[in-house]
């Protein structure tokens, strides 16, 4: 389960449980945001459907504790082709 909570305008908390449960802190910077989704989507489902995206490749437990959400496409450089797509 992904349990995706607003911080402020521009930081998550994502919280994962699968077999152990871990936290993250996303920042989303809005022209990156706006990029990807065309305000199609809140920030919200962005920053949950990026998570199914990274778990279909690495467990939870893998995931960076804080990281920004453009920093996905560096290590999976496929990242925003298959995210634009589901919008």
């Amino acid at each position: 389960m992904i349990n995706v909570k607003k911080i402020d305008k521009s930081t998550f908390r994502v919280v994962v449980e699968n077999r152990s449960m871990t936290s993250h802190m996303v920042t989303l910077p809005l022209k990156y945001y706006e990029r990807l989704t065309n305000n199609i989507v809140s920030p919200e489902i962005l920053i949950e459907k990026s998570f199914e995206f990274l778990l279909e490749r690495e467990p939870n437990t893998s995931i960076l504790r804080s990281f920004e959400l453009s920093m996905i496409g560096q290590y999976f450089p496929e990242y925003e082709e298959i995210i634009v797509k589901q919008f």
